[in-house]
């Protein structure tokens, strides 16, 4: 059976040493607009805590004074203060658990929505290099491990801290010297958990990879195109090997995880145990007893046991704070991504209607982050507007990447693309999308109804425009045939329609938005000749008054092009017009033929 490479000793290293890095200031900032919801919180841990005090010293009367005098009225006062003592903790518990759990939510909520916007803002690039299900296990399995540190830590804290101390000064003022012998644990315990948390620091990062892995085998194998490949191939048996061991792998990190420093930790309750029984057998002693009641025996008994859990519970915090770091380091490594395609410093702002459409591709040179050849280099285009520029050249050219650089899903490297004269770095993105529409080879269609598909680009459209949209794109009497019109589901990434029909759904969508600049990246490819003809004369309709770019292999749709640029190894080595490339017979004669 096929395993999951194991992380190599360098990797480890790597990973400890990056969740090391992360600064508890920085996660102590995920609270900052959160003080005042804190500040009452803790109040309300602080007076829970000294209320509850009270309770020992009610039950040492008890036993001390009002049994042993069959004192009945002081006897149901102290009863009644214990219940009451009981409920006021019990409501100011409560009160603390929602006003906390409402923190801890919202602080998940902004962590979650902060990761996901900063992904947007991400290039195109960065999704081409990292796996779709790496990115979805940051963003649910992350930041989900993180929920219970995020959303009880900080009261766990301040509540097992103040019942400590307040357990503590409560304990000395019964006995000093009882005291002494139950704080003895304490260095011991503190060491014993650190001890735990570095181990499980280590194991929790292990862990979150392999879960990222599970998540990419899901991602892969149970989409609509991972399910297709896998049947077409016969690799489904491969692919629940490969499952199967990803799988089997986590059970033994979260063996690891969940046992690390049990050991040590159970050691530690032995020696709790071990506590009550020193104090009893030095409160039996002449030399240590003092003249100490049964009362004070007991309260400071019960005493001890509160000390103890809380002082647990706060050891274990200090382990899941530790061992969450490998967490946070994952998920603050996202948002410390430098963003490659950013807004403006100073935006220029325009009205997309008002531009003219005057594309200028000034000495544009581009390389690809970690490539060491460039992909365009010293590219010199002028389109005016409402002119048709076509792009041409075998695979590997730089068409689709000089198209993406036109719709600034990619900066140059050098060089400059200008629209009416304006740096497409100096428009706002979100105006640069309303100027430049895109039809691409590869056609993505949401999991809704053909409409919202194509509302999708613009959520204001009328069903007119949408139905008009349509029909330019040769696409309306196909959606009008389909069980339910334009209310009809698409399917997972549009799988029930055929190639040709997606891609005249993304026309559709694209001129619903009527920018000023189109780029068809080999937007026909998959039409059959008939279609393909009435999309390109509703084409030319539409580019009247346009400025279009148009990528493609057949030359057939380049034909009446007002200027045709040949790219070959990322360089221009030709441009005119169809018939004096053709007289010129050079690298676009050669294409033809």
């Amino acid at each position: 059976m096929p395993r999951p490479p194991e992380i190599s000793p360098s990797q480890r290293a790597a990973e400890k040493a990056q969740a090391e890095h992360v600064s508890l200031r920085r996660i102590g900032a995920l609270f900052r607009h959160h003080r005042t919801p804190l500040a009452v919180v803790v109040a309300i841990i602080v007076a829970s805590s000294i209320i509850a005090m009270a309770s020992p010293f009610l039950l040492r009367e008890v036993i001390d004074v009002a049994i042993p005098d069959q004192d009945v009225p002081l006897l149901v006062g102290l009863v009644a203060g214990m219940v009451g003592v009981a409920a006021v903790t019990s409501v100011l518990g409560v009160l603390q658990t929602w006003i906390s759990t409402r923190v801890g939510q919202e602080v998940m909520h902004r962590l979650r929505t902060d990761v996901f916007t900063h992904l947007q803002r991400q290039s195109v690039a960065f999704f081409t290099r990292t796996r779709t299900g790496e990115v979805q296990s940051r963003i649910t399995n992350d930041i989900g491990g993180m929920q219970s540190v995020v959303t009880s830590t900080a009261t766990s804290i301040a509540s097992n801290l103040t019942t400590t101390v307040a357990t503590a000064v409560a304990m000395i003022a019964l006995s000093w010297k009882l005291s002494l012998i139950s704080l003895v644990v304490m260095p011991p315990a503190i060491y014993l958990s650190r001890k735990v948390a570095a181990l499980r620091r280590v194991i929790t990062m292990q862990r979150q990879r392999a879960l990222a892995d599970l998540n990419v085998t899901i991602e892969e194998g149970l989409s609509i195109s991972g399910v297709q490949l896998s049947k077409t191939l016969g690799t489904a048996g491969a692919l629940i090997d490969r499952f199967d061991a990803t799988s089997q792998r986590l059970i033994d990190l979260q063996l690891r995880s969940d046992l690390a420093g049990r050991w040590r930790m159970a050691s530690m309750t032995v020696i709790f145990a071990a506590i009550p029984a020193a104090i009893y057998l030095s409160a039996g002693l002449p030399a240590t007893a003092g003249g100490m009641t049964i009362g004070t025996l007991v309260a400071f008994t019960a005493l001890q046991q509160n000390l103890f859990r809380p002082l647990t519970s706060l050891l274990n915090v200090g382990v899941s704070i530790t061992s969450s770091l490998a967490l946070f380091a994952r998920i603050f490594e996202y948002l410390d991504l430098p963003v490659e395609v950013d807004e403006p410093a100073d935006p220029v702002h325009v009205d997309p209607a008002a531009v003219r459409g005057d594309v200028r591709i000034e000495n544009v040179t581009f390389t690809y982050p970690g490539n060491d050849t460039a992909a365009l280099v010293g590219i010199d285009l002028t389109v005016p507007a409402g002119d048709t520029l076509a792009l041409v050249g075998e695979t590997g050219s730089g068409k689709s990447t000089l198209g993406s650089l036109v719709a600034r899903l990619a900066d140059p490297t050098a060089g400059r693309i200008t629209i009416d004269g304006i740096d497409l770095r100096h428009f706002p993105l979100e105006d640069l999308a309303k100027i430049v529409g895109v039809v691409s080879q590869e056609t993505y269609l949401l999991h809704t109804t053909v409409r919202e598909n194509l509302r999708y680009a613009r959520p204001d459209a009328t069903d007119e425009q949408i139905e008009a949209a349509a029909r330019a794109a040769q696409v309306h009497e196909l959606i009008a045939s389909l069980p339910d019109g334009y209310d009809t589901m698409v399917g997972s990434r549009g799988h029930r329609f055929s190639g040709g029909e997606k891609q005249r759904l993304a026309i559709a969508r694209t001129l619903l938005r009527n920018p000023r600049v189109l780029v068809l990246d080999e937007a026909t490819s998959a039409l059959d000749t008939t279609t393909e003809r009435a999309v390109q004369q509703a084409f030319d309709e539409l580019a009247r008054g346009r400025t279009t770019i148009t990528i493609a292999h057949r030359l057939s749709t380049v034909r009446d092009a007002d200027r045709i640029a040949v790219l070959d190894h990322g360089r221009i080595v030709e441009t005119g017009t169809h018939e004096s490339l053709l007289e010129h017979d050079g690298r676009y004669a050669a294409l033809t033929r």
